[in-house]
């Protein structure tokens, strides 16, 4: 690994760690009043997230700019010209660093092993990135599935806040994140497979060695099967929420016409 994202590594892991001990409850407190009610276990939690969607909005953007303006890592997928792949990685290993540096401190709260399982096989295959500046395409894929970060936090935030799940908001943002979701790490399933297969018995990916080859499939097998694992539980909540806020509308529509009687029937009696 060069020295340049040696650097980035490290400086995002700090200023990650700043964001989250400083910058995220300054924040809070302004935008959030209701922020300094919490407990303080909810207060690591919230700060964690912030940050969280700090990273997967830059990170997620850049990746979208690699995707559509770096001709060279599209050009060749597995040995294209990674600089700016690299850099984008080198900021998401900083973030996994910090992230499993927070876990384990306040792993009685906010401990989650498939977490753990996400970041180390992230980081098992992006050493390689790193190290060797290979599969740049795949690699810059798969960090667009950060994209639906956002809106699973968001989510977090409103139950924290005690939304209602039937809430206009909360039900917007649930179908948002469980679309989101579905499209950015679900949905390109296929088309990812079949640019990984298409380099199958290539002199590229001879040329990777058996240890690149078997950190990049092993970790794609792993995270996706964590996605679709997480698919599926979100899938379910926004179902819920949605076949609830139905029966709701129906329920209050069907009493209405007894409420209504019984007014008239009391302002009758009344008059």
């Amino acid at each position: 690994m060069e020295m340049r994202e040696l650097t980035v590594v490290a400086g995002s892991f700090v200023s990650f760690q700043l964001l989250f001990s400083v910058a995220s409850p300054l924040l809070s407190y302004a935008i959030a009043p209701s922020y300094g009610l919490l407990p303080p276990t909810k207060h690591t939690e919230w700060n964690s997230r912030l940050v969280s969607t700090v990273h997967a909005l830059v990170v997620g953007l850049f990746c979208l700019y690699i995707l559509w303006f770096d001709d060279a890592v599209n050009a060749n997928p597995v040995w294209g010209d990674p600089t700016m792949v690299k850099l984008n990685v080198a900021i998401t290993c900083g973030y996994l660093l910090y992230d499993l540096l927070l876990l384990a401190c306040n792993w009685s709260t906010m401990g989650d092993s498939f977490f753990v399982c996400h970041h180390l096989a992230a980081l098992y295959a992006y050493g390689y990135v790193l190290t060797r500046g290979v599969l740049p395409y795949f690699a810059n894929f798969r960090l667009i599935s950060e994209l639906s970060t956002p809106f699973v936090n968001q989510r977090w935030f409103f139950e924290t806040l005690k939304y209602p799940r039937s809430h206009g908001l909360v039900v917007i943002n649930g179908v948002a994140m469980a679309a989101v979701f579905f499209l950015v790490r679900i949905a390109v399933m296929p088309s990812y497979w079949l640019s990984v297969f298409a380099t199958f018995g290539t002199a590229d990916f001879e040329r990777l060695g058996f240890g690149a080859q078997v950190a990049w499939i092993s970790s794609c097998v792993a995270l996706d099967i964590l996605n679709t694992i997480w698919m599926y539980k979100i899938a379910r909540g926004c179902y819920k929420v949605l076949i609830g806020r139905r029966a709701r509308k129906v329920k209050d529509g069907a009493e209405a016409p007894g409420c209504s009687e019984k007014q008239k029937h009391a302002n009758n009696h009344t008059d």
